[in-house]
């Protein structure tokens, strides 16, 4: 079999695994490293009180008991695990460890702790007795983090190689990624690898017409972090195109099947987010008199999440605008920078298309936004109307042999002729637009609404980011230079982040 430019290469994928495999190992031992150098800004890390009910409600069925019972026999190594749970981290484990026994633990959702849970209940269970229970905890999300983000590394060079119809240009942008100035987080005890695992892997599920399994892998990154739930955007997107090409061609009936068929699908998506405000309003707001609630419990719409973003962490538009906030701001801005400088370039370029919403394109050519999202659903969408137009069965049938036909010689990712694949290639693509307008939203999100300096790793998993710095490497003049600079950025955060945030200094 000839494999095309546009399908994955076993031997690039290789490349992919060894450059994650090799950068989680590169982050843990900085991370070791700076621990045994420097002093911890905090040593509280390591203090762990009994939780509050002996019998918890954690997010799963039953959560571990008072970890304080009997010292560990490596009791040195205990201690290390346990004090380099820092930041965020200390939530994560606690909430694994006892439930959520605070209002603001609800701020973070319940896929890393139960996944910890788990683990620290089965495979690690051997080890309680020789590092401790939180030990064992940490060492479990350690564990699950950067296996998590080896994987994420291989769905993100798959999802690239469809997208950019570019084996180069996406081994170049994985490669990136797998160093990306976000890379602490990714091997820390914080959600972001999961997250980056399951919208990646769900989007690259959907492109390839597995909407069922798309929708599952998308669901589960509303279980690791909020913003999750934005991924529905794409699968509107979609049915935006699909739905608009089918009343350009006067079926209505499949308009409305397409319509119908995309929101239960984002409703789906949006469902574990909204089950777990539900899981917080029950635990928190049912059995209480009205002048003993809290607030949001009297809302008309009781969103807990909002709530404890803006009362615990002042998080609101424009809040954050404050001059002492400026070294956040600085902090954040190489990564809106290229946010916006490679959203920018992709309006300038391709305007029509652009500011159309990929519209214009999807009335005129096949280079479409309307068959991005896999060549299944064009042919569904075929199938459709030949059992809704009897009477032109025949017709469809042979008018769809030949496209069955040409994918399996060609193996094309999307319903493109040979011509229009290379004319369609690369970042500036149309296939790039609802990426580019996932990432916008996101950007702006975080400029004017939250912390600025969460920005680095709120975006870090936007695969444009990286599509446009291989789109520079490869660009004539100094856009290359353009693009090692950000390969120097990466580094930079990498020393820095691993630096700071290891001893509880802050970072982003």
């Amino acid at each position: 079999m000839i494999r095309s430019r546009s399908s994955p290469k076993p031997d690039q994928q290789t490349i992919v695994v060894k450059s994650a495999v090799a950068s989680r190992l590169l982050l843990l031992s900085l991370i070791l490293l700076w621990r045994t150098l420097l002093s911890p800004y905090d040593t509280s890390a390591s203090l762990n009180p009994n939780c509050l009910n002996q019998h918890p409600s954690p997010p799963h069925a039953h959560a571990h008991p008072n970890p304080q019972q009997q010292p560990p026999l490596w009791p040195t190594l205990a201690s290390a695990i346990e004090s380099s749970v820092v930041w965020d981290g200390v939530y994560f484990v606690r909430i694994a460890q006892c439930g959520y026994e605070y209002e603001q633990s609800y701020a973070f959702l319940p896929l890393l702790p139960l996944c910890i849970s788990m683990l620290s209940r089965t495979v690690f269970a051997p080890l309680v007795p020789v590092i401790g229970q939180r030990a064992v905890l940490g060492l479990s999300a350690y564990v699950i983090n950067n296996i998590a983000f080896v994987f994420s590394a291989v769905y993100f060079y798959r999802l690239s190689v469809i997208i950019l119809k570019d084996t180069e240009a996406a081994l170049r942008a994985s490669i990136l990624y797998c160093f990306n100035p976000a890379s602490i987080f990714y091997s820390s005890v914080y959600s972001e690898s999961l997250y980056a695992l399951f919208s990646v892997g769900g989007l690259y599920h959907l492109i390839s017409g597995k909407n069922s399994i798309a929708v599952l892998w998308l669901a589960l990154s509303g279980c690791a972090r909020s913003n999750g739930i934005l991924n529905a955007g794409y699968v509107c997107f979609q049915t935006m195109h699909l739905a608009y090409v089918a009343v350009l061609r006067k079926r209505p009936v499949l308009a409305m099947q397409v319509i119908c068929g995309g929101a239960l699908r984002s409703i789906c998506i949006f469902a574990p987010f909204a089950a777990f405000q539900a899981y917080g309003y029950y635990n928190i707001c049912l059995g209480h008199l009205p002048n003993e609630m809290r607030p949001w419990c009297k809302a008309r719409i009781p969103l807990l999440y909002n709530y404890i973003q803006s009362y615990y962490w002042g998080v609101g538009f424009l809040r954050y605008f404050q001059l002492k906030q400026l070294p956040n701001f600085l902090l954040a801005s190489p990564i809106l920078s290229l946010a916006v400088f490679s959203i920018v370039q992709y309006a300038k370029s391709e305007p029509e298309k652009f500011f159309s919403l990929g519209f214009r394109a999807s009335a005129e050519d096949k280079n479409s936004a309307a068959v991005l999202f896999s060549l299944e659903a064009n042919l569904r969408a075929n199938n459709s109307h030949v059992k809704e137009n009897s009477s032109r069965k025949v017709k469809e049938n042979h008018d769809l042999r030949p496209k069955k036909q040409k994918v399996k010689e060609e193996a094309p990712p999307l319903l493109l002729e040979p011509h229009e694949a290379l004319a369609n290639r690369g970042y500036l693509s149309v296939f790039v637009l609802p990426f580019i307008l996932h990432m916008g939203f996101m950007a702006a999100t975080a400029f004017f609404v939250m912390h600025v300096q969460v920005s680095t790793r709120f975006l870090s998993s936007s695969p444009p980011l990286y599509w446009f710095a291989s789109y520079l490497m490869k660009s004539p003049g100094s856009y290359r230079r353009w693009g090692y600079m950000i390969w120097a950025y990466s580094a930079a955060y990498i020393l820095l982040g691993s630096l700071l945030f290891s001893n509880f200094y802050p970072f982003t």
